[in-house]
Order: C-alpha cells, then sequence, then structure tokens
C-alpha cells in the first residue's frame, strides 16, 4: 500500500525476483483498466461458446501465472472475489487448480474503503496476509542518490554518454 508513484510495482517484482518462483511468470495487470464486463473473463479466462465471439477458449491471467507472481495493480478497483486456488473459466463446469502467488497494490486504504462498503470484505480478507507499507520518497530521502546514480547508468547507456556524476546542488 502505497502513493501513485511510490514504487510498489518495483516491490512486488522484486518480491517475486528473489524467490523460488522467480523463472516462473511474473504478470502485472491494472485493475482499473479492465472494463467491469470483461474483468471475469479477463481474470479466469473463459470456454469455448461461452459467450457471443468467444469462438475459442482462452486462458485467464491467474491461469497464464500458473506457478508465478499475479502483480494486482489498482486492487481498489476490483469487484470480484478470489477463492481458494480455483478458478472457473467463464462458460466451464470445471474449476482448475492453480499455484499463483497475487501481489495486491493500491493507493487506497483497504480498511476504510471495507468499513464504507466500497471494497468487498470477502476480497479484502482473502488477501491481506501480509500488509507492506511503501513511502514517498520525500519520507525516504537516502533513496534519492541511489536513484540518481541508476537512472544516470540508465540514460548514459541509453544515450552513449559518459556522464560520472553530479554536483553537489544538483
Amino acid at each position: 500500500q502505497g502513493e501513485s508513484g511510490t514504487g510498489k510495482e518495483l516491490v512486488a517484482r522484486a518480491v517475486h525476483e528473489e524467490s523460488v518462483r522467480s523463472s516462473k511468470p511474473y504478470m502485472v495487470v491494472n485493475c482499473g483498466g479492465i472494463p467491469a464486463e470483461l474483468m471475469e473473463s479477463e481474470f479466469f479466462g473463459h470456454a469455448a461458446g461461452a459467450y457471443t465471439g468467444a469462438r475459442k477458449a482462452r486462458a485467464g491471467l491467474f491461469q497464464q501465472a500458473e506457478g508465478g507472481t499475479l502483480m494486482l495493480d489498482e486492487i481498489g478497483e476490483m469487484p470480484l472475489a478470489l477463492q481458494d486456488g480455483t478458478v472457473r473459466p467463464v462458460g466451464s463446469d470445471h474449476e482448475i487448480q492453480l499455484d499463483v502467488r497475487v501481489i495486491a497494490a493500491t493507493n487506497r486504504n483497504l480498511t476504510e474503503c471495507v468499513e464504507q462498503g466500497t471494497f468487498r470484505e470477502d476480497l479484502f480478507y482473502r488477501l491481506e496476509t501480509f500488509n507492506l507499507q511503501v513511502p514517498p520518497l520525500r519520507e525516504r530521502t537516502d533513496d534519492i542518490h541511489y536513484l540518481a546514480d541508476f537512472f544516470l547508468a540508465r540514460f548514459n547507456a541509453r544515450q552513449q554518454r559518459q556522464i560520472k556524476g553530479f554536483s553537489d546542488a544538483a
């Protein structure tokens, strides 16, 4: 949990890359960017013929992330319920057992959202196993030097330059 731009996705990627799941898929989905009417199909997939235009079966995001990590960004925008380790594709009679780590990120206070009735309580308790606050950069000024060096190295490589560092004023 943290403000927009604090690096929640970078934290999630680091968790994935430093885990035994690092050789498996790491997928990020912006929950706020998926229309509500498509969410179930996007996350859980669908069977052939499940609805008009569904000519063939399609694996959902949970199934595509099998064995790896699915990072749900802007989880506060997602109205779906998650079940314990299984998904049922739209139009299918069968559940699929999955092994996926779910990391959810939000800039909202989900405890308050649950209390106000704007976020599903069942989904909140399924996700609330470990909460990590990512503070904004203004609260971790020691990181500025590391970030500046990182971006300098990146831009030097892109621009084929050899800028050595920053002035004290910069």
